[in-house]
């Protein structure tokens, strides 16, 4: 493997990641030079330098090897977290290193966990920053610095193969160069419309931007403490809720209902489990609320239902509500909602729709062949075929991701953290989801955790967005053929 390739093209992300860095360094200046001005200028000055020199010395090359190709997709997302605690580190305030590693692999991993007990103290060019690490990792930091390569040809296909999941790309039917501009057109679609409506609604352009921005890539990062509690808007709520559900969805069913294509959300069988499942779960949380007696009205308690076991499922993460106090029966559902979560394809994390029909429909095949031992049975989605290999990968995967859940359970537990925090805040972490119950519920936060724990959550929220074995293979490459 030649490590000078990997570095360089390492570069390119951590150039257009200092871009980001220096567009919110230019949101300070617009705001008066506040304080964020100069950290974040610093900062896009040593993450730009830090990207040009091996540019500067290693040659573009024509060909990549999958090796290289996949140690550039983990290094970069390694990289552009380490690089994401400059701003945090040189601002200060509630930053130590822990906490600023955290709040960027939080951010980068659109995990929207955060350790900051007063959001709205930051200055404007550190809320934008945070809203943009988020952004950018929504559609993979890769996949954006794809867009403005120069083409690359075979190199493109290699280095798109270990970003996108083998579940996401099933569902695309273009070629790669057209795959990545799909999802940008979308992704930058979706976050425009969802900016324009919540200014409609009653937010500033500041707020709107930053929260169609977070609820565009299922962060759940906020400008204000409350997050969406502080607006107290059923509009802002509704408009929130179909962002938040269509970024759940596969970008290429989406750009292929809007485009009158015939494979779209519609004939998707995924999908409409998803759907589904979104409102039968908003339903039976609202029918726990009401009879508890903790909303007057039905409506009331629907849509606060509805928000929190949507934003629950998209790994989004934003609150309306307290949720610790909420009925068991409630939080089971969204506990349930934490581990399955949207769509491959989406922005979102955990273990996806797509996995749990597959999961359902082997079960279910299981039962057949026992029922008719000679009988030639096979799995199919949208009449496709499932291969044995796929099906296999789908259970290793649910293995393994139960398995990390338990890890950082007894990690936290055995750090002196109470054991629902430990647990949630697991399921949180590794799905990508931000939130859970206890010391980590819906309006608290992360900052009183032990050091230990958030370092341990950080590394479950990198596992869950590289979807495990992409990160675990890293300390595996040398065996690599």
């Amino acid at each position: 493997m030649r490590l000078d390739v990997v570095l360089r093209y390492i570069g390119v992300v951590m150039l257009f990641i200092a871009g980001f860095m220096l567009l919110s360094a230019g949101i300070s200046y617009v705001s008066g030079v506040d304080s964020a001005f100069y950290p974040l200028l610093l900062s896009a000055m040593l993450t730009a330098l830090l990207g040009a020199f091996p540019l500067i010395f290693v040659e573009q090359q024509v060909q990549l090897t999958n090796k290289e190709g996949f140690c550039i997709v983990v290094g970069s997302w390694l990289l552009a977290s380490v690089v994401g605690t400059f701003p945090y580190l040189i601002w200060g305030g509630e930053f130590s290193l822990v906490n600023a590693w955290f709040e960027s692999v939080s951010g980068f991993t659109t995990t929207g966990a955060t350790i900051l007990n007063d959001i709205e103290s930051l200055p404007r060019g550190m809320l934008f920053w945070r809203m943009a690490s988020t952004w950018i990792g929504g559609i993979g930091v890769v996949m954006f610095a794809l867009v403005i390569l120069p083409s690359m040809g075979r190199n493109k296909l290699t280095m798109t193969n270990f970003e996108l999941s083998t579940l996401a790309r099933d569902d695309y039917r273009y070629r790669t160069q057209i795959i990545v501009r799909i999802l940008l057109v979308v992704y930058v679609g979706l976050t425009l419309i969802s900016t324009l409506l919540l200014k409609l609604a009653g937010m500033n352009w500041f707020d709107a931007l930053c929260h169609g921005m977070s609820a565009s890539s299922t962060s759940g990062f906020s400008t204000k403490n409350a997050s969406i509690a502080y607006f107290n808007s059923p509009m802002i709520d509704t408009i929130l809720i179909c962002t938040m559900a269509l970024a759940g969805v596969h970008f290429g069913l989406i750009f292929a209902t809007v485009t009158g294509k015939r494979n779209n959300l519609f004939r998707s069988e995924v999908t409409r489990w998803y759907f589904a499942m979104l409102l039968g779960g908003g339903l039976l949380i609202a029918v726990s609320l009401f009879a508890a007696g903790l909303y007057p009205t039905f409506p009331a308690a629907f849509r606060h239902g509805l928000f929190q076991f949507v934003s629950l499922v998209t790994t989004t993460g934003y609150a309306t509500a307290d949720t610790n106090p909420w009925p068991s029966f409630a939080v089971l559902l969204l506990i349930f909602g934490s581990l399955i979560c949207a769509c491959a394809g989406s922005t979102s994390g955990g273990i996806k729709v797509n996995r749990l029909v597959l999961a359902a429909k082997m079960m279910r095949l299981r039962l057949q062949q026992q029922q008719h031992p000679n009988a030639v049975l096979r799995i199919r989605i949208d009449g496709a075929v499932q291969e044995q290999e796929a099906l296999h990968s789908v259970m290793v995967f649910i293995v393994a991701y139960f398995a990390l859940i338990l890890f950082g359970a007894l990690i936290g537990t055995m750090l002196g953290v109470d054991l629902t925090t430990s647990l949630s805040g697991s399921v949180a972490s590794i799905g990508n989801v931000g939130p859970g119950f206890g010391a980590v519920g819906s309006m608290n936060n992360y900052s009183t955790l032990p050091a230990a724990f958030k370092l341990t959550n950080a590394l479950m929220m990198l596992l869950g967005r590289l979807e495990i074995f992409g990160l675990i293979q890293l300390f595996f490459i040398k065996w690599w053929r």
